[in-house]
């Protein structure tokens, strides 16, 4: 190293430090009394437009077809936070910046129409070219199609059978569709089932937005003999048999669906945790004839509202809450920057942080069986969930985070902490797929066909094994005392050098996108002691280094999920952090590319500490839903910079 380049290195280790100091005071400031953090997590405007439709289900209008909701002022706010999010065509996007998408504006066009807006509007005018240009409604995607019916405002034909018989199939056929599917398809079921066609105000219609030379039905330029044209025909049965089957075996299935989702309300926040199936939990009760004080029905209805965030003049709502989540990858980026010479305050501040953080995690550890025990069912329960409390469904992502985490966390009761690592340890390498590979939820969640089922353009059937997971897996299992030579490691390194995509990157799924995967593949791949010398390794260094953008940052578009392909977009403090740590991985410290990052992060820190970050970087479901989380901002660039530290440092 030249006597310039030391110069240079010893000042962007000052700048970093100073750096690290604000982004850890800041992050300490947001720890709650009980000692988690969790940070918005905020996502379209389908969840407004879905609310909105979720009031016209629990409010009906009167007999004269007059809709006077209770919850009128909260629709009104809802709407606004449509419109403030209305792109220049008219339409509405699922990621900021990003085109305007066919389902999210018709879902927009529901809902401002009901909220009160006029076809002469001239937002929703635009709205309605917009819709037109991108096929009409008929293009929107099965979900929304099947929320509309539900009020006769798209033909029931035109929609998916979504049949209750599937918990009747043998082979355990729900558990071949993944976690969240599964919540969302069993309360649907019930609903759909009893066709309920609720009641509109009156006049109210969509006829506008129907394209008039296109069918409602569902159609496909598939060969004959190929899986779509074989689930489209078995459709058409399945509707006959809603007409003239059984009705002791339709109401059985029902029965059991009813008693599958009533188990799964317990020990958790609302069915599944998350919002579709929270929503479709409500009405399959209401079909059921629960009634309106029914304890299931107000508990529902209340863990419901819990994701709103409503101050009175703006509203919207979130998916769901992140807090294992963001305690585990928060807290370990804390101890990553004490272990890199944080300040003595911060010092002492933070060991303290995270004692509490680790005695909160310790008490959320799950110890019930959930779903995933049907293809486990002799291992013993352990693992974390994303949220608050969601014990029918631990993570595999969220218990490798927690186990990362734990290595920076001394718990107060050690010999408990202790005994919890083992468990999960030993849930996570029972969790390992038969590829080599780690899912979110479940094992060997795979069945392809799957995917040409009516009702899978949610792009969420299954729950595959991906690269970003596996990496994390590994890097959790290398910090509790796992080398590349256990089988269950030699697993996993073949699996990521097998799926590595041909220009040097990997597919992220949870987060946007192939900067995501290549970042905690090659993090997975270093903490197993790969040579960084190895062709993968230098390929995908290379990969990232050609991607980096002019002002030193790194950023990516949600368009990558739907290229298939990189694409790039305006440089984040997340997707820099993530491509730092890449590099880093795979062994690249003293680069200009390594430099110019660290200087991005460096000018674009703000002064409390924090950086700023408008586009979306977290995923929920490639090309359909995506997520903001609104602390990745922080402590991704903190273990980012923290890493620069400690590497620089070594040598």
């Amino acid at each position: 190293m030249t006597t310039l380049t030391k110069q240079v290195s010893e000042q962007l280790l000052t700048a970093s430090r100073e750096s690290i100091d604000r982004a850890a005071g800041k992050f300490l400031s947001l720890q709650h009394d009980d000692g988690y953090w969790c940070a918005l997590l905020t996502a379209d405007t389908t969840l407004e437009s879905d609310y909105i439709l979720f009031q016209l289900w629990l409010f009906p209008p009167d007999k004269n077809g007059k809709w006077n909701p209770p919850s009128k002022g909260r629709i009104d706010r809802a709407a606004q936070r449509i419109l403030s999010q209305q792109n220049a065509d008219g339409g509405f996007a699922i990621y900021a910046k990003g085109p305007s998408e066919i389902s999210a504006s018709v879902k927009a066009y529901f809902a401002l129409k009901l909220a009160g807006a006029g076809v002469e509007d001239g937002r929703l005018a635009r709205l309605r070219d917009c819709i037109m240009s991108l096929g009409g409604i008929q293009a929107a995607n099965s979900y929304t199609k099947v929320n509309l019916s539900l009020f006769d405002l798209y033909p029931r034909e035109g929609t998916p059978s979504i049949p209750p018989e599937i918990l009747l199939l043998p082979g355990k056929a729900l558990y071949q569709m993944s976690s969240w599917t599964r919540a969302i398809i069993v309360s649907l079921a019930i609903v759909h089932a009893h066709d309920p066609k609720r009641p509109v105000p009156k006049g109210f219609h969509l006829d506008e937005i129907f394209k008039p030379d296109q069918s409602v039905a569902f159609e496909t330029t598939d060969p004959w003999l190929s899986w779509r044209s074989t689930f489209i025909h078995s459709d058409r049965i399945l509707k006959l048999w809603e007409r003239y089957g059984f009705a002791r075996i339709r109401r059985d299935a029902i029965r059991k669906c009813e008693h599958w989702m009533l188990e799964r309300m317990k020990y958790s926040e609302g069915l599944g945790a998350i919002y579709p199936p929270m929503q479709y939990s409500v009405m399959a009760l209401d079909v059921l004839g629960y009634a309106q004080d029914h304890p299931v029905r107000v508990e529902a209805i209340r863990q419901f509202d819990r994701l709103m965030v409503d101050d009175g003049k703006t509203m919207f709502y979130q998916p769901c809450f992140s807090p294992v989540w963001d305690t585990a990858i928060g807290s370990y980026a804390l101890g990553e920057a004490l272990t890199a010479g944080s300040s003595a305050v911060n010092q002492t501040a933070g060991v303290t942080a995270m004692t509490r953080a680790a005695d909160w995690l310790q008490k959320r550890e799950i110890r019930r069986k959930g779903d995933w025990s049907v293809k486990r069912p002799d291992v013993e329960p352990s693992g974390w969930a994303f949220e608050f409390e969601n014990d029918w469904y631990p993570d595999i992502d969220d218990t490798a985070m927690v186990l990362l985490a734990l290595q920076h966390m001394p718990a107060s009761d050690r010999h408990a902490q202790s005994a919890t690592q083992e468990r999960a340890l030993n849930w996570l390498l029972a969790m390992q797929s038969k590829d080599g590979g780690w899912a979110a939820f479940d094992v060997d969640n795979n069945w392809q066909i799957l995917q040409h089922v009516p009702f899978a353009d949610h792009n969420a059937m299954l729950d595959p094994t991906c690269a970003d997971i596996t990496g994390r897996a590994l890097e959790a299992l290398a910090a509790n005392g796992f080398d590349r030579d256990h089988p269950a490691c030699k697993r996993a390194i073949d699996y990521l050098i097998r799926t590595q995509e041909s220009d040097g990157s990997w597919y992220g799924r949870w987060g946007v996108a192939y900067l995501y995967g290549t970042c905690f593949a090659l993090r997975g791949l270093r903490a197993m002691n790969e040579d960084d010398h190895e062709p993968h390794i230098q390929r995908a260094n290379e990969w990232i280094r050609s991607l980096q953008n002019a002002d030193g940052g790194w950023g990516e578009s949600c368009a990558s999920y739907d290229k298939e392909t990189f694409v790039i977009a305006e440089s984040t403090p997340t997707q820099t952090a993530w491509a730092l740590m890449g590099l880093m991985a795979g062994g690249d410290t003293y680069s200009s590319s390594v430099r110019n990052g660290i200087q991005y992060l460096l000018k674009t820190q703000q002064e409390d500490g924090g950086w700023l970050e408008e586009l979306a970087t977290g995923t929920g479901f490639p090309k359909v839903f995506y997520l903001n989380y609104h602390y990745y901002r922080l402590y991704f660039p903190l273990m980012a910079l923290a890493t620069f530290v400690k590497v620089t440092e070594r040598g």
